[in-house]
């Protein structure tokens, strides 16, 4: 977690993380104005492409070399951030996370660079899956959170079983919740600090 007097950059990746899973980076700079919609679209692969950013599923060996501290080629030069490390040390006891309703990398088209992560909590519950995401500082300010939010989103509203995503932020990350609205989801109130916004099919 970031120190005392550090920007807030954290985005609560989800109710469901616990002690043992940690909040995800994202990002605390992200423009005000509306992010222009963008459609995904599915190719072999499982890849979701939008108009600048390609999402994709993490391999087993970019997860180990994140929870290891390596590098790997194709990354830009802050990722993995925080956040990333987090996640990619928890997709070993959580092998669904490495499916097609789970946890992708945020590649982008233009230089096809991997410059953060997103991703569902799976399985849903209730018809409920928890959503987080982080951009590393070097891409932040770009729009590419709620361009990557919105076409999983969007990915997740079409699998059978699930009806709303959700996402928890805390209030004091304005910069998240611009994200969150900006992705068309919508508050439904707060606790202890966290706001909670859901995104609904239909």
């Amino acid at each position: 977690m970031p120190s005392p007097g550090s920007p807030p950059d954290f985005f609560a990746l989800s109710r469901v993380v616990t002690t043992t899973r940690s909040s995800h980076v994202s990002s605390s700079t992200e423009p005000t104005e509306p992010t222009k919609p963008t459609e995904p679209t599915g190719v072999p692969g499982g890849e979701l492409i939008t108009d600048r950013l390609v999402l994709r599923t993490w391999t087993a060996a970019e997860a180990a070399a994140v929870a290891a501290g390596d590098r790997l080629p194709g990354w830009a030069p802050d990722f993995p951030a925080e956040g990333d490390g987090v996640i990619a040390g928890l997709l070993g006891e959580n092998p669904a996370w490495l499916g097609e309703y789970g946890h992708r990398l945020i590649v982008e088209r233009a230089t096809g660079l991997v410059v953060g992560s997103i991703g569902l909590f799976w399985p849903p519950s209730g018809g409920v899956v928890e959503i987080g995401y982080g951009v590393v500082p070097s891409r932040r300010g770009r729009g590419y959170a709620p361009e990557a939010t919105r076409a999983l989103t969007d990915h997740a509203l079409g699998a059978p079983g699930v009806r709303t995503v959700s996402a928890g932020v805390e209030t004091a990350n304005p910069a998240s919740v611009r994200v969150l609205e900006k992705a068309g989801f919508r508050h439904q109130g707060t606790e202890d600090g966290v706001a909670v916004y859901h995104a609904r099919r239909g």
